[in-house]
């Protein structure tokens, strides 16, 4: 399983807990779309995480732009995923990223409004923010590759575990 956050915007602590925090201890991968905010923060979900990749945000302290780059691209189980924390892209600018890269998903925050787009060859997903969802419900998304339907099975849910949005991706 991938777990997907956004948009923590925290200063000490990684601000998880219940069914989020099991789902990022469990994951094989954690995905974070930037603004940690501080380098307490990036350090919390490090420890928590068994495989953790990231990209830095517009709020972010010069300690995390130091460890993180602006954008990255990461291939898992045969999924090739673009990571931005997108403050400088609209939908657009997300696509032809997504496309730039040879990606199937770009994943993004910024705007903390979780939600899932279908952009012709690439999707994008904004998994929201988990802590400080500002007026969008608080979301992040669980990813599971199924390599026997050649998909990436998605869902949004908010921290408690909660569903609100399946989806899926064509690999």
């Amino acid at each position: 399983m991938i777990v997907a956050l956004a948009d923590t915007h925290g200063t000490d602590g990684h601000r998880l807990d219940g069914r989020l925090l099991d789902a990022v201890r469990t994951a094989e991968l954690v995905v974070h779309a930037g603004d940690f905010t501080t380098e307490s923060v990036l350090n919390a979900f490090e420890a928590e995480s068994r495989e953790f990749v990231a990209v830095q945000g517009n709020n972010a302290t010069p300690a995390v732009r130091d460890r993180l780059p602006a954008e990255r691209t990461i291939e898992f189980e045969g999924v090739r995923i673009a990571l931005t924390h997108g403050d400088d892209r609209d939908e657009t600018g997300l696509g032809l990223f997504g496309r730039q890269e040879r990606a199937d998903l770009v994943i993004s925050g910024h705007s903390h409004r979780p939600e899932v787009v279908d952009a012709g060859a690439v999707t994008l997903l904004n998994p929201g923010s988990h802590a400080d969802p500002r007026w969008y419900r608080p979301g992040y998304a669980e990813l599971a590759v199924d390599s026997d339907s050649n998909r990436l099975d998605g869902r949004l849910r908010e921290p408690d575990g909660t569903s609100f949005e399946e989806f899926d991706v064509g690999l």
